[in-house]
């Protein structure tokens, strides 16, 4: 119970969840001289990106392939494979490092901007007043505009009514005393994909299930086909079409995770990683007091102006839903706090990239083939496979691909599509050419540093060009 209780606190901006969105719209907030809160429950400023998710799983995928890479030079010099496998403490000291030296920033810059900070659980009292619950307090803040940014959490694994160390969430990761000799991930989406390919580059034996034909739909399918073979030599085993009836954790000395389908088959592993999707967190926020609703997953519906249906209160980043992106969010968050006080601002941009850090990382930008086929739009495909490119070789990826759409008769660029080593980054290249209009002439006519992944556009462009002349 708090153990004290304060005054009511007056604001102009409260931003409850200080995540990249509630961040930046605190942030712009306070450069046009508001007086502007910030409300966080969780141990690190920064909300659900910094605490256990952008942050932590990217760091973790990042001292995955430094494990590789020191394997990969054991191999070459001794001439076998090292017998051992790193342990969660070596994989994650580097997490923990980096998400307290993030945090330190975050913090700091809401401190530049004498950004009040309040830790604590918030809820509405009414639609201009908040409640916030922490350890030693009790505080009420009234602000005249409210952002919601309290971002999303996993859904709940089906059937468990309590926590089970055989059986996590995304969130649990990096809690993990020991790494698995078997693993299960249910759900083929960005993050159990993401975390299938980490662990399996780490030598578990990952078996990924899905109720669908084929994931990621989204993307372009040739990429995704690149990324199943790339992720099927790291041993991953690829059950789709496979819904799950029942999880449960058998008993004794070693207990292991069960995962029974309605097909009849039944699967069984050290770990099961439950993925399939994130709902909205706001069950705790007492939306009703303030005149809000969220829809059945947890999410709040706006308007192009990010208001909800209580035009001073406007919600921002993964609890609105689609892109449920860090870039974009932090961008949504802008653009609210802009609406809210005023400020004539340009609406974002279509051309965003989105980013799927796997192994190999997955990158685009714009339209994908399907999308092309079906509304009728001719395109021509150009091509550069990293195993043409010297930067490529230098980096020892010889299965990476950069694709570019042209459309055929104004030869503009239509979509960039990446993977492999620096697909996140390469992408930038693309997407800059898109929103600019620019296309393939551009691309013919200029000149990228040599050796560089740049280069691809390059090739990619000739190959579309040669396809053109014909």
């Amino acid at each position: 119970m708090p153990k004290a209780i304060r005054d009511m606190i007056e604001v102009d901006l409260v931003c409850i969840g200080s995540g990249p969105a509630g961040q930046r719209a605190a942030v712009q907030a306070a450069k046009l001289g508001k007086r502007v809160a910030v409300i966080e429950k969780r141990r690190v400023i920064g909300g659900v990106c910094l605490d256990t998710g952008t942050i932590p799983s990217k760091t973790f995928r990042e001292a995955v392939l430094a494990f590789g890479r020191q394997a990969e030079h054991f191999r070459k010099r001794h001439g076998f494979v090292a017998p051992s496998r790193p342990g969660v403490d070596q994989l994650f000291s580097r997490v923990n490092e980096v998400v307290e030296r993030e945090g330190e920033v975050v913090e700091r810059q809401l401190q530049r901007n004498d950004i009040m900070v309040i830790r604590g659980e918030a809820s509405f009292i009414d639609a201009h007043t908040v409640q916030v619950i922490g350890d030693e307090a009790l505080q009420w803040i009234q602000a005249k505009y409210i952002v919601i940014a309290v971002g999303t959490v996993p859904t709940p694994p089906l059937g468990m009514k309590s926590e089970n160390p055989q059986i996590i969430t995304s969130d649990k990761v990096m809690s993990l005393e020991r790494l698995p000799r078997t693993m299960a991930v249910v759900g083929a989406g960005v993050i159990g994909l993401e975390y299938a390919s980490m662990f399996a580059s780490l030598g578990v034996d990952v078996t990924l299930v899905d109720t669908r034909g084929r994931p990621l739909e989204f993307l372009d399918a040739e990429i995704v086909d690149e990324l199943i073979h790339a992720m099927r030599n790291y041993g991953v085993a690829f059950w789709f079409g496979e819904t799950v009836e029942h999880l449960e954790c058998s008993e004794g000395t070693s207990p292991k995770a069960v995962i029974r389908l309605v097909s009849g088959k039944k699967l069984v592993s050290d770990l099961v990683l439950f993925s399939v999707g994130r709902i909205g967190a706001t069950e705790s926020l007492d939306l009703a007091r303030a005149g809000l609703e969220a829809d059945a997953r947890g999410r709040l519906k706006v308007n192009e102006r990010f208001q909800t249906a209580v035009p001073h209160i406007f919600a921002a980043g993964d609890v609105i839903g689609y892109p449920s992106l860090a870039a974009t969010s932090s961008e949504q968050g802008r653009l609210a706090a802009c609406c809210a006080f005023g400020v004539k601002a340009e609406p974002m941009t279509s051309y965003f990239p989105i980013g799927i850090y796997a192994i190999p990382e997955i990158s685009m930008v714009g339209e994908n083939e399907q999308d092309l086929t079906k509304k009728k739009i001719p395109y021509e495909i150009g091509m550069a496979r990293y195993r043409e490119i010297a930067r490529g070789h230098i980096m020892g990826d010889d299965n990476g691909l950069l694709k570019l759409l042209f459309h055929r008769k104004n030869r503009k660029l239509l979509g960039v599509h990446v993977i492999g080593v620096g697909a996140t980054e390469l992408v930038h290249i693309g997407q800059a050419v898109l929103g600019l209009g620019g296309g393939l002439d551009y691309f013919l006519s200029t000149v990228f540093n040599y050796p560089t992944m740049a280069e691809c556009y390059k090739v990619a462009s000739l190959d579309a060009f040669n396809k053109l002349s014909q």
